[in-house]
């Protein structure tokens, strides 16, 4: 008999307050969470199913935009480049456009509009710094955009990728694939062969290696190779996300914090142990610390930072965004009822003048020598005019 995810004491209910996902549709992303390329047949005996119907399931969550697995870099990346949190104000008349071009640039891995002290709450990955320099002096030339402020993260404390709905009992999870050994403390930077890989899985992470290996023009078991690689050594990322609102997840809220520096690792680590905490790093800026954070509600923000405070007693909150809209998140493009509407893969190799030139219509400051992914070129022409 099929085991009730509420059966284990330490589990949140298994379909939150104002979810339209349903107990298995639950206990489906969060066992990818887990494993995301697991096959079907290895996740039916903890799920309590048949394969056929977890695919069946799994393709109309997919086809909806309701739920998807999608690559980019891992953690290890940001030592070899750039990774910023960079708060946007604009024209009120043009927040809208500015979110909607913003989202169309493969640097933009996230852009969000927020209630705060800024409007457009963008995070970026740049391959280097002068890269991440060169974006940041294009994206304050874009007509509208009144000011910027960026925030470099040093380390990454927890990635989002970390986080789980909680949705099985511990013998599910008992039952899942393992997670492998982990990432490797320096796997190096990501090559050009390996790059083209993650963004080719970028749109559907369970892509085929049938289909990756004719796209890559490579020999299946290399690309078989290719994939245990970075995965294994933690260049990149494979993440089961679903549209925030119908998981009963609907608040979304990023808190930047100062904490003395011979307490910052002490303090980083008691904030990616909280429950709510989806990302948190180092930041080079006065606020030292920030925490990106999924509630169930506005009121929980109040809450959050209560536990911060009685956790950390020297921190200070100095300054918070509440997410209004998901306009881009990971590399996806969000609908106003954040279900998934495409993909801008996330490309720290592109040249930022060309795709901010190309949105508004001029084709100056291309770097002929660019060459960017056909996926990319489709997604972004399709998107960010």
């Amino acid at each position: 008999m099929r085991e009730c995810a509420t059966t284990a004491p330490w589990a949140t209910t298994t379909t939150a307050p104002g979810s339209t996902l349903d107990e298995l549709d639950l206990e489906l992303i969060t066992a990818l969470q887990v494993a995301p390329r697991a096959p079907w047949s290895q996740l039916a005996g903890p799920l309590g199913v048949d394969a056929a119907t977890l695919s069946r399931r799994w393709a109309r969550l997919r086809d909806s935009g309701t739920a998807w697995v999608t690559c980019y870099m891992g953690a290890s990346q940001v030592a070899y480049g750039a990774l910023a949190l960079i708060e946007v104000n604009c024209l009120p008349r043009d927040r809208e456009a500015l979110a909607a071009e913003c989202a169309g640039h493969p640097q933009a891995l996230s852009v969000e509009m927020v209630a705060g002290s800024s409007d457009l709450l963008l995070t970026v990955a740049a391959r280097h710094r002068a890269t991440m320099v060169d974006y940041v002096l294009a994206l304050g030339k874009i007509p509208g955009v009144t000011g910027t402020r960026t925030h470099l993260v040093q380390f990454l404390h927890r990635e989002a990728s970390q986080w789980r709905f909680d949705s099985l009992s511990r013998d599910q999870q008992r039952g899942l694939p393992g997670p492998g050994a982990g990432p490797r403390p320096d796997p190096g930077p990501i090559t050009s062969e390996e790059r083209r890989l993650i963004l080719a899985l970028a749109p559907d992470g369970r892509r085929s290696l049938v289909s990756l290996a004719a796209e890559l023009g490579r020999p299946e078991a290399t690309v078989r190779r290719l994939l245990a690689g970075v995965l294994g050594s933690g260049k990149a990322v494979l993440r089961c996300e679903a549209a925030q609102p119908h998981t009963g997840w609907h608040t979304s809220f990023t808190v930047w914090m100062s904490v003395p520096p011979a307490q910052l690792a002490r303090a980083a680590g008691e904030l990616a142990a909280l429950r709510d905490t989806r990302l948190s790093a180092s930041t080079a800026t006065e606020a030292n610390l920030l925490a990106v954070v999924w509630a169930h509600g506005t009121n929980d923000i109040a809450r959050y930072e209560a536990r911060l405070a009685a956790t950390i007693p020297d921190l200070r909150v100095l300054n918070r965004a509440v997410t209004l809209r998901w306009v881009k998140r990971m590399g996806r493009m969000m609908g106003p009822d954040g279900r998934s509407q495409g993909c801008v893969p996330m490309d720290v190799w592109a040249n930022p003048h060309a795709y901010i030139g190309r949105a508004r219509g001029a084709g100056a400051g291309r770097d002929p020598s660019a060459s960017d992914p056909p996926d990319t070129r489709r997604a972004v022409s399709g998107r960010c005019r």
